[in-house]
């Protein structure tokens, strides 16, 4: 008996299906679907998550529920694409897949991740061991678990869209599932071993992605201080960004990339709050703010001077409180890592932290083998069509997404060396 003619529609329904499966970061975040239809490069709103406190005690505290948007630039169109014979249209979808569909997803999964991961920069919580090694015992991976904890980032719930996540190189994982072993617990030591695998440890589902990028710190060098007191701001000059700039002396003279985007500094004397609204100030948490440098910063002449963007804003007040007080002047800036090293940044967030937006792409007029499929906030459109110039059919899967980061403060970083 014949085989089916393959259809567009067949194959962008594999492709979806195909895509989806092959995802890791793009699976675990908040993902919203547009119908319109956008160029490349315009922007969309999307409904922000709804984020709320949790308060104590008996009295009633009531919260304003602002089903808020934000706007994320639909700026990547990538698509994988190959010529196409009349013979591959006898194969069965099965065959069609295997040869060609499942390679091209891969490729397409793993761009798509990349680009999340890339997120860390927004990202400022970060922990590590004191060696930046790799977690191999329960208190070392625990850290994560604690800080999660401390920022206030929502706990697991009964689903598995709702639980923390972590997501970690292959050498992380292992490194985790190295120490499960030894556990006598047959369960994990039976996907520990077998698998090379570790599930929820510490309130956190664990997930492996070789996409997991790695920050290289700038070159960190001189005495670095606040120059300038009371450089704090209001929420309402803030909020847009979530960031503020900070001046600053101190650095070694004439050098560019002192930091980089991405790097994570403290301030002597600001520490972190609990992020839960109570009675007055938030609660001091007993340790340093941390701050991420949102843009590449150098140091000029004469004193060193660097005016760094930085996030979290530092607000002294307020429901939006973020530190316990403004750096003196002069308070000495710390670095975390060795300037000009690599680490890995392992990404442990909620799924409302990070969002990830689909648009379908318009299907040409002059296209007759052509198809869209959607499904769970993805789109993928294929097209085949003739080459007059080379005389050869093609055929090509594109997608267009965008990824911005929506709650900086419920994701955090783990630290290791590469």
């Amino acid at each position: 008996m014949a085989n089916a003619l393959i259809t567009p529609t067949i194959i962008a329904q594999e492709a979806l299906f195909q895509l989806e499966n092959n995802l890791q970061m793009a699976n675990q975040v908040h993902r919203e679907y547009r119908e319109e239809f956008v160029k490349v490069g315009q922007t969309v709103n999307i409904r922000k998550p709804v984020k709320f406190n949790t308060s104590n005690g008996a009295t009633l505290v009531k919260q304003d529920v602002e089903e808020a948007n934000t706007s994320i630039t639909v700026s990547s169109q990538k698509h994988v694409g190959w010529e196409f014979s009349s013979v591959d249209l006898t194969m069965t979808i099965e065959e069609y897949s295997e040869r060609y569909i499942q390679p091209a997803m891969i490729t397409l999964a793993q761009t798509v991740d990349s680009a999340g991961l890339a997120l860390y920069k927004d990202v400022y919580s970060s922990v590590s061991n004191a060696s930046f090694v790799k977690p191999d015992t329960f208190a070392e991976f625990g850290i994560l678990g604690q800080r999660m904890d401390e920022m206030a980032i929502p706990p697991s719930g009964s689903s598995s869209r709702l639980r923390r996540k972590l997501i970690g190189t292959s050498g992380f994982t292992h490194s985790v599932a190295g120490g499960q072993a030894a556990l006598n617990q047959e369960r994990l030591v039976r996907e520990a071993w077998v698998r090379g695998r570790v599930n929820m440890i510490d309130d956190i589902d664990i997930f492996m992605d070789q996409n997991v990028v790695s920050h290289t710190v700038g070159v960190a060098t001189g005495t670095p201080l606040v120059d300038g007191a009371t450089q704090n701001v209001t929420y309402a000059a803030s909020k847009t960004t979530w960031t503020q700039s900070l001046i600053t002396n101190g650095w070694t003279n004439d050098t560019a990339d002192i930091l980089l985007a991405g790097d994570v500094i403290t301030l002597a004397g600001v520490n972190a709050v609990n992020p839960v609204p109570g009675e007055g100030a938030k609660q001091d948490l007993g340790y340093l703010q941390q701050f991420t440098v949102t843009a590449d910063a150098a140091a000029g002449a004469t004193t060193g001077p660097a005016t760094l963007t930085i996030s979290p804003p530092i607000i002294t007040s307020g429901p939006y409180q973020t530190v316990t007080a403004a750096p003196a002047d002069d308070a000495a800036i710390v670095v975390l890592g060795t300037g000009g090293t690599p680490y890995s940044q392992h990404l442990g967030f909620h799924r409302n932290a990070f969002a990830l937006v689909t648009v379908p792409l318009v299907m040409p007029q002059g296209a007759a083998f052509k198809a869209r499929a959607t499904h769970k906030g993805l789109s993928i459109r294929v097209i085949r069509d003739y080459d007059i110039t080379n005389d050869v059919e093609i055929i090509r899967l594109d997608i267009l997404y965008g990824w911005k980061t929506i709650y900086p403060d419920i994701a955090a970083r783990y630290w290791t060396t590469v």
